[in-house]
């Protein structure tokens, strides 16, 4: 029954098999709200492991991703909506009416002229009349990290930025300052403000840097843990428990873990 190959189109009729009368319990049960944690997982595993380089595990894990694409597809088609066809006439219609450097007669010479292009032709589309609406259109629901990146990418884009990093670092401890003189108050939507404002400002600083902050912080996570590791490994060699160490003991194989694993890594 397997085939050696399979197309596009081999997927679409599976998952219309799967959600016909005849077909599986559990897929034609699904809903697009159901389906949101899987569609979400399946992202989080295509980035990992393009992070791990794993070129096998990458086209396996975006053949997961599709899957979610055209399960939502059909169920919108069923419900008389849309399918998978549209979905590909909408994303093949928008490539090229953005891309009118390449389509069209507009001019790019460097990726930066490609993203200002961009983003005036997504604002028209949307008939976005106030950049304030194109800050309002970034996801509520994206990881706050994320968030924060592209609404200052948007505010950016009318100018509303620094001028230099110098003044994103000064801004950072300008932050941390207020939130020094308040840490120890009983006013906690205070201290959940200042806080709040201490990572605004460390991605303002990541944007200039161009550094990813929710992949920074994805690495150091990693790093923790890694570290962590060793530190529980060697406190084992010597036949102790971490919760019977002292602080400062398990701060000294914290030393050894960032010098090992540093090595390693090298």
């Amino acid at each position: 029954m397997l085939k050696d190959k399979y197309e596009f189109s081999d997927l679409v009729d599976i998952m219309k098999t799967l959600r016909s009368e005849n077909g599986c319990p559990w897929d034609r049960e699904q809903t697009h709200e159901s389906l949101k944690k899987y569609l979400i997982e399946e992202t989080y595993e295509v980035l990992e492991v393009i992070d791990l380089n794993d070129k096998d595990r990458l086209c396996e894990e975006l053949g997961d991703l599709l899957l979610q694409i055209i399960f939502h597809a059909q169920i919108a088609a069923e419900d008389g909506k849309f399918d998978i066809n549209d979905v590909i006439t909408g994303i093949c219609r928008k490539m090229i009416q953005r891309h009118t450097h390449v389509f069209g007669d507009a001019k790019a010479e460097n990726a930066d002229e490609v993203l200002t292009n961009w983003e005036a032709i997504k604002k028209k589309e949307k008939g976005q009349k106030s950049q304030t609406e194109v800050l309002r259109s970034v996801p509520a629901n994206l990881p706050a990290l994320m968030r924060s990146y592209k609404v200052q990418q948007k505010a950016a884009q009318v100018g509303f930025d620094w001028d230099n990093i110098d003044d994103v670092i000064a801004k950072v401890h300008e932050e941390i300052k207020e939130l020094e003189d308040v840490y120890k108050s009983k006013n906690v939507e205070r201290i959940i403000d200042e806080m709040g404002d201490v990572f605004f400002a460390l991605v303002n600083l990541a944007r200039f840097l161009k550094v990813q902050p929710e992949l920074a912080l994805t690495q150091t996570i990693n790093k923790f843990i890694k570290r962590f590791e060793y530190i529980e490994q060697e406190s084992q060699k010597m036949g102790k428990r971490l919760e019977d160490m002292k602080l400062s003991e398990m701060d000294e194989l914290w030393n050894k873990a960032k010098v090992h694993i540093s090595e390693k890594s090298d």
